[in-house]
């Protein structure tokens, strides 16, 4: 079955408008999720509860709130919520392009794929009209795609997903496009606020390092390293045990798997640590 668009709309380069498509990145089909049962393994229902009146609120009368203080709420109605309803315009705005090296993968919420919707110009213009333009947008993106990857740039914009404006970064991807929704700074913790982060507040004085253990850090990298990248050589074990686990139950058989023992390196000596950890590991032939 092929994916289905989740968006359609264009990006917005310069003068030039180019009608794209918005694909996830992700599978679900695989997840598994479970329910909440009783020990007679009934269903649990949820009931929006009221412990002040000591009863079930429908739906029709569930308003927002946003607690401004301890047990003090201010209401907010739809139509307030409409007035600052942010503008749909179907249109990725770029703002900027940036280097890839200034980008910080730390900003990412999600990711989707952007392929070229020839489409757009059909329903726009009409059938035949569309056809002969059909041409022209599929060029429109293959020169942006080919442009940012040329110049290792990435195209920074917003755009209204949901009746919120995102902030999103456009990067080239094997052939194509990836969009990735961005969080905004205001959204990142600072992580001079993690407890015991170096520079933090509570942070310890920093031990010094040997040089020795310098050099057998960077001597177990390089044994560890990998020529290129295969993302495909890795799999969720967990799922795979958790599919293991239903198919032998909803059989009626008892499902087990082999104890793991944990390794537990070689104590408080980093360096004596470091040096098995060298001998253990093997230059990689990737």
């Amino acid at each position: 079955m092929s994916a289905r668009s989740i968006w359609r709309g264009s990006i917005s380069f310069g003068l030039v408008n180019i009608p794209i498509k918005l694909y996830t990145t992700t599978d679900k089909n695989n997840e598994f999720s479970f329910n909440q049962l009783d020990k007679e393994g009934h269903r649990i229902q949820y009931k929006k509860w009221c412990p002040i009146e000591e009863r079930e609120i429908p739906y029709s009368e569930i308003k927002k709130g946003y607690e401004v203080s301890k047990d003090n709420y201010v209401l907010i109605e739809k139509e307030d919520l409409d007035k600052i309803k942010a503008i749909t315009t179907k249109t990725i705005d770029i703002k900027e392009f940036i280097d890839e090296k200034e980008f910080d993968p730390l900003l990412i919420e999600k990711s989707y794929y952007v392929a070229p919707d020839a489409g757009n110009d059909n329903r726009r213009n009409g059938a035949s009209k569309g056809r002969a333009n059909n041409s022209i947008s599929s060029k429109a993106y293959v020169l942006f795609v080919n442009t940012i990857k040329e110049t290792n740039k990435i195209a920074i914009g917003k755009v209204v997903l949901k009746d919120k404006e995102h902030l999103v970064a456009l990067r080239s991807y094997q052939k194509g496009l990836i969009m990735h929704q961005l969080m905004y700074q205001e959204e990142i913790k600072p992580i001079d606020e993690i407890d015991g982060m170096p520079g933090s507040e509570t942070s310890a004085k920093l031990p010094p390092i040997d040089k020795r253990e310098i050099e057998l850090g960077k001597t177990l990298v390089d044994n560890l390293t990998s020529k290129e990248f295969d993302v495909s050589q890795y799999s969720d074990d967990y799922t795979k045990q958790l599919e293991e686990l239903i198919s032998a139950k909803s059989q009626g058989k008892v499902y087990t798997t082999e104890e793991r023992v944990d390794e537990n390196g070689v104590g408080d000596n980093l360096l004596e640590a470091l040096k098995a950890s060298v001998q253990k590991s093997k230059p990689a032939n990737r």
